[in-house]
């Protein structure tokens, strides 16, 4: 079981997608994401990306990608334990984009409702 807060956001699904796996986006939206950086040359998550992600606090852990469907969804392990999962379904004229947590961290949920709001902000 886990938890999940999601958003409509008024903007294309390969819109809100491109935001989710653009490594230069994440600090923009995401509130405990300070950068991140890729292990293989580029900028966009794909299938099986390992790299290093900075926290809000200045510390670098590694990632690796542990689930992914193109233009869907992904989910991450951060420092070898599994963290955030990231959708994105098409909703009539828009998109709607859940975040979700581990069912031992329910307390994230508020980080990921930030972040829902700041990508409804940069999308819209």
């Amino acid at each position: 079981m886990t938890f999940s807060v999601n958003r409509f956001v008024a903007a294309p699904p390969q819109a809100a997608w491109d935001l989710l796996v653009d490594l230069d986006a994440w600090p923009q939206w995401g509130p405990s994401i300070n950068g991140a950086q890729l292990d293989q040359p580029g900028r966009r998550l794909t299938a099986g990306a390992t790299g290093t992600v900075r926290t809000a606090l200045l510390v670098r852990v590694p990632f690796a990608v542990t689930e992914f469907e193109q233009g869907r969804c992904w989910a991450w392990k951060v420092a070898g334990i599994p963290a955030t999962w990231h959708r994105v379904d098409p909703e009539g004229d828009g998109a709607r984009i859940t975040l979700g947590v581990p069912r031992w961290a329910p307390a994230y949920l508020a980080v990921c409702e930030l972040a829902l709001r700041r990508m409804e902000k940069l999308l819209t």
